[in-house]
């Protein structure tokens, strides 16, 4: 098996001790089937072309150059030894900065995974600050120039080395207020919140990738195999319509709790109701609870 090639090597340091240190890509999609864009009277491949939006002639590139638009078909142009001068200097170390509790950093702000490994010496500083980090149950914030810029990572134990996460800048990040300021203040309570609380218990388990299936990567691998081997193409099926029902209900079916089980736990709890009991009638107490009896039998 060919060893991984590290996305960057360095060192990390932490106070004055310093290892050297390898980052590899932890999440990758060049497994995933691509496809090539043909032309469909030729079956050659496409070649991508860079074109004069005005003049329409090719743009070869050494006749290429950045521009910034700074209004409507005005530019600024960046030429290449300016742009490269704004790249921060770089001394290939990850230098933390604070360690601080594993649950601190909203997720939302992640964004790429790196295994980080100690780079032939160092295993000894590198395993040091592993089962520390552990012992302490904390994370590492570092910053290091990676690919052209100062990028801030989260570093955290994972399984015998470490896994250093990019995090995107605050700029980067939406504003969630946007997307949840249509959102009602509602206060849930009593049984509905009782039975979603039990479906949550019962649908309760354990993370495993593995079982997680990319349906459409399958779908096209299918797909392609048929075209190869002149089988007839798979039909896609019809999608379900979810049906509209009252919220109440279905969370009684969702805990298996049909009609009749209804009944039952309203029988069960005659007082548990939201609205105020009438006077009974004498007797009336005599024949509920004999209808009660006779509803938890049936059950």
């Amino acid at each position: 098996m060919v060893a991984p090639r590290a996305n960057w090597k360095g060192f990390i340091k932490f106070g004055e001790v310093a290892c050297p240190v390898a980052l590899y890509t932890a999440a990758s999609s060049s497994e995933r089937i691509a496809f090539n864009t043909l032309n469909r009277r030729t079956g050659n491949r496409v070649k991508r072309e860079f074109i004069d939006s005005e003049t329409g002639d090719p743009v070869e590139r050494d006749a290429q150059v950045k521009g910034y638009e700074i209004e409507n078909g005005q530019y600024i142009v960046l030429e290449p030894d300016e742009v490269a001068a704004a790249v921060p200097h770089s001394d290939k170390t990850l230098k933390i900065d604070a360690f601080i509790p594993c649950s601190e950093i909203d997720s939302v702000y992640f964004d790429k995974p790196y295994y980080l490994a100690p780079d032939r010496m160092g295993t000894e500083a590198f395993v040091l600050l592993r089962d520390g980090m552990k012992r302490a149950k904390v994370a590492a914030i570092a910053r290091t120039v990676l690919f052209r810029r100062l990028r801030t990572v989260l570093i955290r134990p994972h399984g015998k080395g470490l896994i250093a996460t990019t995090l995107n800048f605050d700029y980067e990040v939406r504003s969630s207020a946007e997307a949840f300021e249509e959102l009602p203040d509602l206060k849930i309570e009593g049984e509905m919140l009782e039975l979603a609380a039990h479906i949550i218990g019962t649908k309760k388990g354990t993370f495993d990738a593995s079982t997680f299936d990319d349906r459409y990567e399958a779908a096209v691998a299918e797909l392609v195999k048929a075209k190869i081997e002149g089988r007839a193409l798979p039909k896609k099926k019809a999608a379900a319509v979810p049906r509209q029902n009252d919220l109440l209900q279905a969370l009684r079916e969702s805990a298996g709790m049909g009609a009749k089980s209804s009944q039952k736990r309203a029988a069960s709890n005659p007082n548990k109701s939201g609205g105020r009991q009438k006077a009974s009638k004498p007797g009336a107490a005599a024949k509920s609870n004999a209808v009660s009896s006779q509803t938890r039998r049936a059950g």
